[in-house]
Order: structure tokens, then sequence, then C-alpha cells
């Protein structure tokens, strides 16, 4: 009975330890690479955008080269690590790409963040497809 009752005590806790939802990346991240410092924002209403330099790419519309799009965001909750569809969308002719990414917290205020431009979601945090960033609101 005992090791029962233990066996359901320890699932019901580490069930609550691996569960991850897309609130955790609500708000303003900041980073950097390579020296330069940038952001990403995820806001509530499913928008996402880069602040690199003063110029913001993403959101809820926004040009760049002369094309106007829009950029959301899909979490795949309970995942670990997260993951995280960056999806790009252009107003004119509907064409949509996907940065396939995943997110680790670290803490509430820090998270190590993967890109992989190459049409495939990162395995794994290496140092040349993530950085980290710091919860900034």
């Amino acid at each position: 009975m005992n090791k029962i009752l233990l066996t359901i005590i320890g699932l019901f806790i580490f069930s609550f330890h691996n569960t991850l939802d897309k609130s955790q990346l609500y708000g303003k991240w900041k980073g950097e690479d390579r020296g330069d410092i940038g952001y990403i924002n995820f806001d509530t209403d499913g928008y996402a955008h880069f602040e690199i330099g003063g110029q913001i790419f993403g959101g809820k519309e926004f040009e760049y080269d002369g094309k106007k799009g829009t950029m959301t965001y899909e979490v795949h909750e309970n995942t670990m690590p997260l993951q995280v569809d960056l999806i790009l969308t252009l107003l004119d002719t509907g064409e949509v790409n996907t940065l396939f990414c995943i997110a680790e917290f670290l803490d509430e205020n820090t998270m190590k963040f993967a890109i992989n431009f190459e049409n495939q979601r990162p395995t794994a945090f290496t140092e040349e497809n993530s950085l980290l960033f710091t919860k900034q609101d």
C-alpha cells in the first residue's frame, strides 16, 4: 500500500514540475548576440516581434523590404523543452514561413531560446543556435 501511495504522490508532483504553458513567454525579453542587444516580445494576443537596433520586425503589421507582413507565434504546451513556432505571413500574397524554435526557462526571468533557420526544430541548445534572454517586464 505504501509503495502505491508513494508512486501516486511522485507522479502527481512530477506532473506539476513538467507543466509548461505559453504564459511564461508573455512580455519583452532582452538578449545579446556578439555584442549586439536585441529584444523579442511575445504579446497575449499571439503576436511576436523582434527589436534590433531600434527597428521592429514582426508584430501585428510591419513592413520589410517593401512588403507588409505579420508575425504570430504558436506554442506547443507541455513539451520539454517548450516548442515555439514563429509564423511570418506576407499580407499581400498570404505566403507563410515558419521558424521552429525551442525555449527553456532557467527561472521566471531567464530563458534560453533556440532557432533553426533550416525548416526544422532544434533538438538541443547549442552555442550556434541559442541565446540567453532576460525578462524586461
